[in-house]
């Protein structure tokens, strides 16, 4: 077990990005792992699929949020390629960035994945629901979703308690 659950369980959705297991080309394995991995830390994710497309990828974190998400967790779409928009779509509905657990998660794959520093990825918090959703952009490797879990996992609890008004630990 790489985490501690919290007493309850964090409600979160797993969006998987990608135009190709979309349209069933390709078999969605980041966004399974992405969920066996974000279990370790009491989060239960529901699984989604959207093409590389910015309303969908918007339309599916809205109503991920407006369903009682916490967090919303997206693999893929984070590169450089002319249909990764992932993080164009992000952006737009974020009111605050954390650019510290941006910057970790891509010095968490820089030692075995020097293209981890290409991920444009995007952590933040969306206000779209009370209480306010955290919203997490993994590449869309097994690596990645590995290495962004191993970021985000052990702070999620505390980040949602904080946007609850809870205090800071001493």
């Amino acid at each position: 077990m790489t985490g501690s659950h919290p007493q309850s369980t964090i409600p979160a959705c797993v969006i998987t990005v990608s135009d190709r297991c979309w349209r069933g080309e390709a078999e969605d394995l980041s966004g399974p792992l992405a969920a066996r991995l974000l279990a370790d830390y009491g989060i239960d994710a529901s699984l989604l699929l959207v093409p590389d497309e910015l309303e969908a990828i918007q339309e599916a974190i809205v109503s991920a949020s407006k369903e009682g998400a916490r967090l919303v967790f997206t693999t893929g779409g984070t590169g450089l390629a002319p249909r990764d928009v992932t993080p164009e779509a992000t952006e737009a509905l974020l009111s605050t960035r954390i650019h510290g657990l941006e910057d970790a998660m891509r010095r968490a794959g820089e030692g075995h994945a020097p293209a981890a520093a290409l991920s444009r990825g995007l952590v933040g918090v969306t206000s779209r629901a009370p209480g306010g959703v955290l919203v997490v952009n993994a590449p869309g490797s097994s690596g990645g979703v590995k290495d962004a879990v191993g970021v985000i996992g052990p702070l999620v609890a505390h980040i949602l308690d904080q946007l609850a008004g809870g205090d800071h630990p001493r």
